[in-house]
Order: structure tokens, then C-alpha cells, then sequence
């Protein structure tokens, strides 16, 4: 009888415990996710032939990552992908990687490559490889693991709209964000993600004059209203910003976030880089999301340095990034990240109510 009576009493914590933490708004917990998620390891036999060339500059994109299911049923709450406009298709079917070593492994054998629409992967000609090819992809997947957990705490997913050139002989040119692309990308979340399943500019602006305003007077969601929901945050600068909120002040019809100046009527959700960054307690504390990350270009993973992860958890910026949930395979490290015990969700620890 004691025995049953206590087994009673702890699920009566547990389910007390939840009902607490879904009172708090989204800006009130802090998450680590993955950075550059969809990347997969560059071929060895490419990569060796590329590290003669420049060792330094390939060192930096010396690591990879499971598939988006793997890393959200571990319990990751933010994923990065990076997306190239291909309005015609086939843009990027043939990187130039391939015919530079003989004995690679097969690429694109579906031919996806070929068809129009939003593309996956890191760097062009050299870092091809994708966990899934397809901007589609990636959203199916994510709704299908979605539809399979639909309690989920909510997902971030930043995103860059890639189109820088590199300007090297050879490596192709990629196409530029405009207004009516940044459109097409906002309607492939919704056909294949679906509005229903998203929080957006809009719904976070309310009635609020701005969305700036909203967010500093504290309008975000409820945990519980956000359960089983996914927010995405262009994580771009200048007029790559501009383009995306031309015509949409406040970001009003528009899909994602986007990585306003704060003070901006469209501020909402900022991308910091530098955990050591002191502006982001104060941003935290406006009320303001911010992204952080906890390691950067393999170097703390290779010295072992977690001073950019705790710097990262008491800034109390949300959402703190990682290539590292899981040791590298690619060298030998113990460094790996995770909150005590772990876990990759906790309530912020300078926003507790």
C-alpha cells in the first residue's frame, strides 16, 4: 500500500512539474540545438585532397551530424539549415567534388538535384553532402517526426538564405534572394510543414502596434501553446534583412523571424555568434529570444574549451547551438554539450518566474 501511495504521489510531481514549465512563455527556457544540422561528412578521400590545399580552411568543416529525426529524438529543440534558391533545378546537380578524386560514393542517385526548388547543403563544389538534399525534404521530415510527437516542445530552426560567391574558377554561382524568392521559400513551410503546425510574426504581434513592442511587453506563447509548433528565424544581416521585410513591416504575412536590429519594429529574434557577447543578458532581459552558440569552427571541440558554453548558459540566451551533442568522430575529443543531466531543455536560468 505504501508502496503504490508513492508511486501515485510522483506522478502527481511529474504531472504538477509539466503543468508548471507549460505556464512559462518560450523566451523563458533555454535550448540547445545544432548548427549547419542537414551536414554530412565531406568524402575522406575528397577531404584529404582538399586539406593539401588548405588544412586550416578545411579543418573548420571537419565535422557532421545525424539525420533531423536523430537529433530531435535526442531531445534537440533548435536545428540550422541552409538553404540555395533553385528556380530552375539542376543549379547544383553536379558539384565539381566529385570529379576531382576518383572512388567517391554515389551522389544524388533520386535525381533531386535536377528538379527546381530549395537546396540543402553547406558550400558549393566541396561541401555537397546532405543528410537531406531538399529544402521539401527536410520539411516533410520534420512534419512526419512532428506528427509522430505531437507534444513536442516547440523546434527553432534558423535558416541562411545562401548566395554569396565565392568567386573561384569553377564554383557556381549561386542565385540571389529577392522579395519573390524569400515568397516561394514562405510557401514551401506552408505547403509542407502546414500553418497549423508553425508560430509566426503574426501571431506573436497580436494586437500589439509592432512587433518589437509585443515581444518586449512580454507577448510571446505559452510553452503550452507552443507545444508541437516550429519557429523559424532568418538568420541573415543587412539587406539580405531588408529584402525579407520589404513590404512587410513588422514582418506582417511573412513566415520566419528575421534577425532585426534591435529597436526595429521587426526585432524579435537575434542571432549573436559570441557567447562572451554582454549585450545578450540585457537584450534576454528586454525580452527579446536570442541564439548563441556554444563552439565554432571545430576549435573548442579539438582544445576541449567549454568556456563558450557555460558563457553561453549564463547569458540566457534560448537558444545555444552545438556541432557537439555527440563526441566528434572525426578526431579524437571528449568534448561533447548538454545541460546537467544530459538534457537539452531547461528553464532559463535568469528568467525564472
Amino acid at each position: 500500500m505504501k508502496y503504490l501511495l508513492s508511486i501515485l504521489l510522483s506522478i502527481v510531481s511529474i504531472q504538477y512539474c509539466f503543468s508548471q514549465i507549460d505556464l512559462l512563455h518560450i523566451n523563458q527556457i533555454q535550448v540547445i540545438g545544432s548548427h549547419n544540422s542537414y551536414k554530412k561528412a565531406i568524402d575522406p578521400l575528397l577531404f584529404k585532397m582538399l586539406s593539401k590545399r588548405d588544412s586550416v580552411s578545411m579543418s573548420k568543416i571537419e565535422y557532421s551530424h545525424v539525420s533531423l529525426t536523430e537529433q530531435l529524438n535526442l531531445g534537440l529543440c533548435n536545428l540550422e539549415i541552409d538553404v540555395y534558391s533553385d528556380t530552375a533545378g539542376g543549379r547544383y546537380a553536379h558539384p565539381r567534388g566529385l570529379d576531382l578524386v576518383p572512388g567517391q560514393p554515389a551522389y544524388d542517385i533520386d535525381g533531386v538535384m535536377k528538379q527546381p526548388g530549395f537546396k540543402v547543403f553547406h558550400i558549393p563544389e566541396i561541401d555537397f553532402r546532405s543528410n537531406s538534399l531538399t529544402f521539401r525534404q527536410c520539411l516533410e521530415e520534420l512534419k512526419a517526426w512532428s506528427s509522430e510527437h505531437k507534444n513536442h516542445y516547440p523546434v527553432f530552426i534558423t535558416m541562411n538564405a545562401k548566395d554569396d560567391d565565392m568567386k573561384r574558377t569553377g564554383f557556381t554561382a549561386p542565385e540571389k534572394f529577392t522579395s519573390e524568392i524569400y515568397d516561394a521559400l514562405d510557401k514551401e513551410i506552408i505547403t509542407y510543414l502546414g500553418k497549423e503546425n508553425l508560430i509566426i510574426p503574426d501571431q506573436v504581434r497580436g494586437k500589439y502596434k509592432t512587433l518589437e513592442s509585443a515581444v518586449t511587453a512580454g507577448n510571446w506563447p505559452s510553452l503550452k501553446q507552443a507545444r508541437g509548433k516550429f519557429i523559424f528565424i532568418l538568420d541573415e544581416v543587412g539587406n539580405k534583412i531588408k529584402t525579407y521585410v520589404e513590404n512587410h513591416p513588422s514582418l506582417k504575412g511573412r513566415i520566419l523571424f528575421a534577425n532585426a536590429e534591435p529597436g526595429s519594429p521587426e526585432a524579435a529574434i537575434l542571432i549573436r555568434n559570441r557567447p562572451q557577447d554582454s549585450t545578450i543578458n540585457t537584450l534576454v532581459k528586454k525580452g527579446y529570444l536570442v541564439r548563441t552558440r556554444a563552439d565554432a569552427d571545430t576549435k573548442n571541440a579539438r582544445e576541449n574549451n567549454r568556456s563558450d558554453f557555460e558563457a553561453a548558459c549564463k547569458s540566457g540566451a534560448q537558444i545555444i547551438t552545438t556541432d557537439y551533442y555527440y563526441k566528434s568522430t572525426h578526431f579524437k575529443s571528449d568534448y561533447s554539450i548538454s545541460f546537467d543531466g544530459a538534457t537539452y531543455f531547461r528553464v532559463n536560468p535568469i528568467l525564472k518566474k
